[in-house]
């Protein structure tokens, strides 16, 4: 846990740095980031982590909560953005994918090992392989074309938008459809091993908006906690674990790990949606700064205290 904390502060204060003392370069690397991110490392990891997924065992009905948790989360982000905030249309559409988007895999999965033991380990990859990625290439990506300023002016282009730019989804279905012999161990190994680079490559991102921001004098460091921020903050730390218990109290044995994964921060992968989408960029880091830090923190004293 220590160096997953470690890995985050690392890659969001290189990503800063980069940011201060090369201005140009870093929008281009950002940029080519994302992309490495979205068109190679994402697809290669979701296909091989899907094709072996069994979802007759080892998933159950919790992870159907955990999908219901999600969308009403989701919801209530919308429903407060548009109708509290009354938030133009690409701040409400960040509000509410940082709301669906939980950092469940590199923060999760060690977070469950380090508080439950390693018994957690396999539930936590269930609810983030089977939960958080298709959430996010479906409700995620769709929310972000539909709302985005860079997504086309109808419908048509916002659709097209959504299929083009979305490779993960592609790689999602044949990760669903495909036979087990389509994944090697070996591929499927390495695609794991590929995820751990999603961590700091995203966080290193992360520190170069934040520093960009605060640069040109929109954002002071710590960013400001702004109204959407808060909202953001009440939703994914607060909302989402509770919606879940509610759930869950109409099933029989709920793993606790599915109920720790709902209440981690907001996911870096709610950067790369805004990015791709042009949503709000300048909300979705401050919104997963702020979420980081609170929900690391909390946990972090929790597991001290147990």
């Amino acid at each position: 846990m220590i160096l997953v904390i470690a890995a985050i502060l690392a890659s969001a204060g290189v990503g800063a740095a980069f940011e201060h003392r090369w201005h140009e370069r870093s929008v281009l690397l950002t940029d080519r980031a994302i992309r490495i991110l979205l068109f190679g490392l994402m697809p290669f990891v979701t296909f091989f982590s899907l094709v072996r997924l069994d979802l007759g065992s080892g998933v159950g009905l919790g992870l159907v909560a955990g999908w219901a948790e999600l969308l009403s989360v989701g919801g209530l982000g919308w429903l407060v953005s548009t109708r509290v905030l009354r938030l133009d249309r690409a701040a409400a559409g960040t509000v509410t994918i940082c709301c669906l988007l939980a950092n469940t895999g590199y923060l999760g999965v060690p977070m469950n090992a380090t508080l439950l033991g390693h018994e957690a380990i396999g539930p936590a990859i269930a609810w983030d392989v089977a939960i958080s990625g298709p959430m996010l290439f479906t409700f995620g990506f769709g929310i972000a074309a539909a709302c985005g300023t860079e997504a086309g002016d109808t419908a048509r282009e916002r659709i097209k938008a959504f299929l083009t730019r979305n490779p993960p989804l592609l790689a999602l279905v044949a990760g669903l459809l495909a036979p087990d012999a389509a994944a090697p161990h070996a591929l499927v190994t390495a695609a794991h091993d590929a995820a751990i680079a999603l961590l700091p490559i995203g966080f290193f991102v992360l520190g170069v908006h934040l520093a960009r921001e605060q640069e040109v004098g929109v954002v002071r460091f710590p960013p400001a906690l702004s109204r959407p921020v808060v909202a953001v903050l009440g939703l994914r730390l607060v909302a989402a674990p509770l919606l879940f218990g509610l759930f869950a109290l109409t099933l029989h044995r709920v793993p606790d790990a599915y109920r720790l994964q709902a209440a981690m921060p907001c996911g870096i992968n709610a950067l790369i949606a805004a990015h791709t989408y042009g949503l709000d960029l300048r909300l979705a880091a401050t919104a997963v700064g702020w979420s980081t830090a609170v929900g690391v923190t909390v946990l972090a004293v929790a597991g001290l205290v147990t």
